[in-house]
This record gives C-alpha cells, structure tokens and sequence, in this order.
C-alpha cells in the first residue's frame, strides 16, 4: 500500500490531545491516531449506509402487518429445542 504524506493544522488544544492519546500508549505516534480516526469515520459512513438501505427496503416492503407475538415466541421456541 503506498503511503501519501499530509500536512495539517491543529490547534493547541486538539494537538495535546493527539500527543495524550499518544502518550496512554494507545497509539505510537500521530499518523497512527489520524488513521485510526479515518478507519473510524469510514467504518461509521459504512454502517449508516447500511441502515438507511435498510430502512428504506423496509418502506418499500409492502403494507406493514400486525405483530403476533404467539407466533415469534413459538418460532423461537422451536428454534431453541432445534439447537439444542
């Protein structure tokens, strides 16, 4: 994977926070922590894409029906004597 060098501004009080987040070990150095804070903000964008596809199968599913819960306590009932 190549690598591409960035250079940003911080302000005193968000670079304290990077070297302490540094400093509590959880990161060796300031690339670390802004890579992680990337991989963090794609792997949220990723999830809220799938909840709003989600969602929106769900509305276009068809007319909602009622909930029977006779029905879903039965089916998982049987779910449970199966895997045991």
């Amino acid at each position: 994977m190549s690598m591409h060098r960035k250079t940003i501004t911080l302000t005193e009080q968000q670079d304290e926070w990077v070297k302490t987040q540094i400093e509590s070990g959880h990161f060796g150095n300031d690339s670390e922590y802004i890579r992680d804070l990337i991989r963090r903000d794609q792997q949220a964008k990723e999830r809220l894409t799938t909840l709003r596809q989600a969602l929106t199968d769900g509305e276009l599913s068809g007319k909602p029906k009622a909930l029977d819960m006779s029905s879903i306590k039965a089916a998982a009932r049987k779910l449970i004597k199966t895997a045991n």
